[in-house]
């Protein structure tokens, strides 16, 4: 549906696109994430036609917005950050004028307007200046014009700003039913509500995308994954070895036992799950297994890891470490790893 290739756009010496591709397929909805200034909306207004690019094309449906740009944007419907509404108009009357600039005939033109009130919950205000409605009411309106003619792909930069909560669950259910025959893409700061409503998510960063795929996906290929775990036993040294003898654990931290029981941390690869594996091998071992329990990164975390430097570290594992700094950053041998728990037990 949607082809973006090789996309640059440059202001002066700052580069605000870098050699951007990807490509979005018909009637899923896209998460399309990335700090301010990242570049998200001004591919967004490039990928509409509001902005050409320094190189590059993208094609939509077929159709190239730079040498086709009316054919390209008969498929889109956009909604910008801030809606393109005028004030001195009636709600009626400004989606009237939308829909005669998108072309839609005159014969279908009360229907369609019809549709988009009802669905954008606009009845109520539907006679009334828009200088006089509140943000909410007015964000429902860039709404509605966006999806008037319900056109092949909707683009909504962030569509639930000014809205309170059960406009945005209301927002997010339209969206839902949008998706149904349409490819909606959705620009967000709120990665909670990406995460709830999108099946798809592209991360960008420095103009460049750093993160391609489902949230589920992006979870396993990019989060850091620990397992802890507490054992019936009073043998640490077959605790270590227990946990050495899978080859998906990078780093290992056993406690000292206490009223019979031990606690451990482990350290996997990217995106490993060894639960299965480590059940039966307890079993095999007849060590009872007290207490297991895999923590993955959140969307959020995933995306601060994406996003940020060394300045700042993903909240959520910090908060979930409970070992020293010193013992995350020791030497992947599994002594050295070993030796600050230890220590820390004895204390």
């Amino acid at each position: 549906m949607i082809e973006v290739r090789d996309l640059v756009k440059q202001y002066g010496d700052h580069t605000a696109v870098d050699h951007l591709s990807f490509t979005i397929e018909t009637g899923q909805i896209y998460g399309f994430l990335g700090p301010n200034g990242a570049g998200k909306s001004t591919t967004m207004n490039i990928m509409t036609g509001y902005l050409s690019p320094t190189s590059g094309e993208v094609i939509i449906n077929g159709h190239s917005i730079l040498e086709e740009p009316e054919l390209a944007k008969q498929n889109i419907g956009y909604l910008p950050e801030l809606p393109p509404l005028y004030m001195d108009m009636t709600v009626k009357e400004y989606l009237t004028f939308a829909a005669q600039l998108k072309h839609i005939p005159k014969a279908e033109q009360e229907a369609a307007i019809a549709e988009v009130v009802e669905l954008a919950r606009l009845k109520e205000v539907y006679h009334r200046l828009v200088a006089n409605l509140s943000k909410g009411y007015k964000q429902r309106v860039g709404v509605a014009q966006a999806i008037l003619g319900f056109p092949e792909v909707i683009i909504l930069d962030e569509p639930t700003v000014g809205l309170d909560p059960s406009q945005i669950i209301e927002t997010r259910e339209l969206i839902h039913k949008l998706s149904d025959g349409h490819t909606v893409i959705i620009s967000s700061h709120i990665l909670s509500e990406i995460q709830a409503i999108c099946d798809h998510v592209l991360i960008i960063h420095k103009g460049q995308l750093v993160a391609n795929g489902t949230p589920e996906e992006l979870e396993r290929q990019l989060a850091d994954t620990s397992m802890e775990l507490v054992f019936k036993s009073d043998d640490p040294n077959a605790i270590r070895a227990l946990l050495r003898s899978f080859p998906e654990v990078e780093r290992i931290r056993v406690n000292d036992p206490v009223n019979g029981e031990i606690s451990a941390k482990a350290k996997l690869t990217q995106g490993a799950d060894i639960r299965e594996q480590m059940f039966r091998a307890c079993a095999a071992k007849d060590v009872p297994l007290l207490m297991m329990h895999a923590s993955t990164m959140s969307l959020e975390d995933i995306f601060l890891k994406l996003t940020q430097t060394n300045e700042r570290r993903p909240r959520k594992r910090r908060a979930a470490a409970s070992a020293p700094a010193d013992a995350d950053t020791a030497e992947q041998t599994p002594d050295a790893a070993d030796a600050p728990a230890e220590k820390e037990a004895e204390q």
